[in-house]
């Protein structure tokens, strides 16, 4: 059996959570989402667990049992606390700027290069060099903070560009000059 598919999932209080034939719906202060049930994989609620099991002990249909626990698990805590990714700019003159729908990045590119903001997903920025972006999907909040980081990864020189905060750029010493003989 998966160790982590057979572990239940507590409900905390203020969550609601609606198990269908073929989605689970989880409500809390965060906001809703939805986690369609993989074939071959069952969800139940009892006494303010989920539980997760499998019809069969093939290779996927363990694979998918460890996944949908990890999944909804995930949708819980989400709905509860939300995820939250921040980005630091590096770079002289390197900033960001953001409207109700989009986030521009002026990252040394000749034109401002501009990403709409998913549905779901609240950026803040509490300077033009720090992004902060939230929302209760795991995956919706990691995927946008990915894309931004994709404008200008940090190069390895001067450290110059887009990383997470707290990430370590392993730096380059760079040519040094030899004088000749």
């Amino acid at each position: 059996m998966s160790r982590i598919g057979k572990q239940p999932i507590g409900i905390p209080g203020g969550v609601d959570v609606t198990v269908g034939p073929d989605t689970v719906t989880i409500k809390g202060k965060q906001g809703t989402l939805e986690q369609p049930i993989v074939p071959g994989v069952t969800v139940e609620l009892k006494d303010d667990q989920l539980l997760v099991t499998r019809d069969k002990d093939t290779k996927q249909h363990r694979a998918f049992h460890g996944l949908m626990r990890s999944l909804l698990a995930n949708h819980v805590l989400g709905v509860v606390e939300g995820y939250k990714k921040e980005l630091e700019i590096h770079g002289v003159s390197y900033q960001a700027r953001s409207t109700a729908k989009e986030v521009k990045l002026k990252v040394g590119f000749a034109n401002e290069i501009s990403k709409k903001i998913p549905v779901g997903v609240k950026v803040e920025l509490p300077n033009p060099t720090l992004i902060v972006i939230t929302g209760p999907d795991k995956q919706k909040v990691g995927q946008f903070a990915a894309e931004l980081r994709s404008v200008r990864k940090p190069e390895p020189y001067k450290g110059k560009g887009i990383r997470y905060r707290g990430e370590q750029i392993q730096r380059k010493q760079g040519k040094s000059f030899v004088g000749s003989e």
